[in-house]
Order: structure tokens, then sequence, then C-alpha cells
């Protein structure tokens, strides 16, 4: 496998240096699949599982393989694959045989080799996440690949080549700023109160934490067991995007992701109520959950988190509710209307 790119290589990648590709749109299920080849028989083996699960990818080859092997690139090329390229971009025309213009090459090995692929036009892909999202730029070697499309299958993914994953753009300075947010405050929150991510499908943007208290203004006993829900903000932006409609089946069927989490998650066993405080409160009351005023100075500081977050994943769309609320629900009542 490739080896994970140095931190500084992560930034450049990530701000668009030399044109470095940025991930498509963050609601849509299509992810890009690229697959690194070194040899023949790798080229082999990755057309035959891509085949299998009738998926079409970019394959990036070193430039050499074309002149050992310009048949098997032209059949690549005719089965739908994007011809991209991995190593020394010198012999990039040698790829052309497919009759494809090649423009993503694979991760380089540091700041000046990112800079030349550049200015010869090239795009580089940035280093995969750590699991799939949507709009997501994957590199999957060969060995790996039929796992990784059972799990995209059924995470609800679309894998497709590179150049078909829409809104994909070259990367600018500006992408960082959400990177940086998520690393610093999104990470790390999720870190320090054992956060259970819930979103490992395409339209998943639940994620839910285990409270040894009960926050006012529930009426529950202060020390009863509760579950916090948290959305996945990036995910619901990029699905309301979208549609509406889209983002309101995606938070509702989430729902039934976080009563499997109650029922199977032991941290979540003694929950006594799953609540949430959001401007997203109308769609969990036409859920069931019942809707608390907080306290004013309560709700000024969470509404100034919020427009952090809008400002952070790049929406400006005024949300429907401008202050935000507490929704909350029994255990039992919870499972009975979304278990």
């Amino acid at each position: 496998m490739t080896p994970l790119p140095s931190p500084w290589l992560r930034v450049a990648l990530h701000s668009g240096l030399g044109g470095a590709l940025h991930g498509g749109h963050p609601g849509d299920p299509r992810v890009g699949l690229a697959v690194p080849i070194l040899d023949l028989n790798e080229l082999r083996a990755a057309r035959q599982a891509l085949a299998a699960a009738g998926v079409r990818a970019t394959l990036l080859l070193p430039p050499a393989l074309a002149g050992h092997a310009p048949d098997e690139l032209r059949a690549a090329g005719a089965e739908g694959h994007e011809l991209g390229g991995l190593g020394n971009p010198a012999g990039v025309s040698a790829l052309d045989v497919a009759a494809q213009p090649v423009t993503t090459w694979a991760t380089p090995a540091g700041l000046r080799a990112l800079r030349d692929l550049g200015t010869r036009g090239l795009r580089a892909l940035p280093s995969s996440p750590a699991q799939p999202a949507p709009g997501a730029l994957l590199s999957v070697p060969p060995a790996q690949l039929a796992a990784t499309l059972a799990t995209l299958k059924a995470g609800g993914y679309q894998p497709v080549p590179v150049r078909a994953v829409p809104e994909l753009r070259p990367g600018q300075p500006g992408d960082l700023w959400p990177r940086v947010y998520a690393r610093l405050v999104e990470d790390r929150f999720a870190r320090q109160h054992r956060v259970i991510d819930l979103t490992a499908r395409a339209d998943g943007v639940m994620r839910v934490a285990p409270l040894n208290h009960a926050p006012a203004p529930l009426p529950l006993p202060r020390t009863a067991p509760t579950a916090e829900l948290h959305v996945h903000s990036p995910r619901l932006v990029g699905l309301s995007a979208r549609s509406a409609l889209v983002a309101y089946r995606a938070y509702r069927r989430s729902l039934k992701d976080v009563a499997q989490a109650l029922q199977a998650r032991p941290e979540l066993h003694a929950a006594q109520a799953v609540f949430a405080v959001t401007l997203f409160h109308t769609p969990l009351a036409q859920a069931g959950f019942e809707i608390l005023d907080l306290p004013p100075a309560r709700a000024r500081w969470y509404g100034l988190g919020f427009r952090l977050l809008r400002v952070a994943y790049g929406t400006h769309r005024t949300p429907s509710e401008g202050v935000p609320k507490m929704a909350w629900l029994g255990r039992e009542a919870f499972l009975q209307l979304h278990g």
C-alpha cells in the first residue's frame, strides 16, 4: 500500500497546491475509486474484481506499463475505466494509448513532485479518508478491492472513476478551514465525550454520546443516564444541498441507527432518554420528540456555536429555526417509534 504522505504534504494536497484535487459533493453517494497498479498481474486482477462487481474505476498506472502491455491498457479503457498515472510523470504521454486524456495522478512523494504535477496539467489525489464519505476520493490497492467494494455497496455508496465524481475540482487554500475545524473541534469533542459514530452509510447523519447525567431542562433526575444526539454537520449540509426531502429522509432513517445503538451498545444500555440541542427541532418534533425551551443565555451560546458550524462547513442558508431548543424522548418511547 502507498505510504501516507507527510503532514505537510497532506496540508499541501488539501489546499490544492499544484492543482491537487478536492473531493466532490458532500451529499452525493458517488465516491471516486482509484486503484494503484504496479504490474501487469495487478492490472489483470483489478480488472477482474471490478468486472465482477460491475464497477468502473480510475486505474493509476506506471507509464512503463504502457510500453509492456498497451493492449491491456486499451482494453481497460474500452471497459470504461479511467487511466491515470503513478510514479514519475515524465512518461505521461505513454499512457495515451486508450485515446483518453490522462489528468489524474497518484499522491506524489514530496512538495516538489506535487508542484511538478501541476506544471504538467496533472491533478494529484489527496490521501484517502479513514472511512468512505460522500464525494470522497479513495485509493484502494487491488488486493483490497473485493472487500472494499462490498463495504461500499453495503453503505449505499456508488464507486465511480475519479473524473465522474460530481463537483470535483482543484483544491483551494480555503478548503483547509473545514478540515482544521473538524480536527481541532469536532474530533476532539468526539474523543472526550466518547461519541459513537453512526455514519457508516452514505446517508447516515447521526452520532450519539452516552452521558451519565440528565442536563436541564430534561424532566429527569440529574443523575439519570442519557444519550445525546449529534448531527454530522458536513453530511447534513451536503444532503440538504441536494434536496430538503433527501435530508429529511436521511434524518429519519438515522434515528433508526440510534435505536439500534441503544440496544446493541453496552455504554447506552442505561440511557433513560434520548435528546438533542438543535436548530433542527421541527423534524424531531415530527418524529415524536417533545420540544423544550432552553434558558435564554444557554440558547444564545448554542446559537453562536451553530453559526460557527455554518461558517466552517460553507453553508450560507439560514436555518428555518433561528433559536436552538432541546428535543427529547424517553427511552421506551424512542424505541417504540424508531426501533
